[in-house]
């Protein structure tokens, strides 16, 4: 298998729509940390895409060509969580810069500290710190084992 300078070959990469990718980039800078890794476009022209860096995770930045955004259709499309090293911190952050926090920070049965923001084109992100190691088991969950 031929490696990926850009992206581990055992990753989900997700691809994420904005109205304006260059918005986009800055707002999730400044607002969620993410570091911008690469852009690119046309020569001259729009903005059609970035890689940036979420921690060690990888997240693709696209142009709304062909897509809606959520804002653009009034309705969540998904929700991505983003595991953070000290999660009080990012979401005093976030709260400071005006995001629109849609769920409290708050420890969750499954032994995660988490809060929920809405971006600026409407994504919703769920940034989490692990608090305990708790097993699926023993919040309720039923465990498929393969075979």
């Amino acid at each position: 298998m031929t490696v990926n300078r850009s992206v581990p070959t055992d990753t989900v990469l997700p691809h994420v729509v904005y109205r304006c990718v260059p918005d986009a980039l800055c707002w999730l800078n400044r607002v969620f940390g993410f570091v911008e890794h690469y852009r690119y476009g046309e020569p001259g022209g729009l903005v059609s895409g970035a890689q940036v860096f979420a921690g060690s995770a990888c997240i693709m930045i696209s142009r709304a060509k062909g897509f809606e955004t959520p804002a653009q259709v009034g309705f969540r499309t998904q929700m991505l969580t983003v595991f953070v090293e000290d999660v009080d911190t990012h979401y005093t952050h976030t709260r400071e810069e005006g995001a629109r926090i849609i769920e409290p920070l708050h420890e969750t049965i499954y032994g995660e500290r988490q809060y929920g923001v809405e971006d600026i084109d409407g994504h919703h992100w769920l940034f989490s710190q692990h608090s305990h190691d708790i097993s699926p088991e023993q919040w309720g969950a039923v465990v498929r084992r393969a075979s």
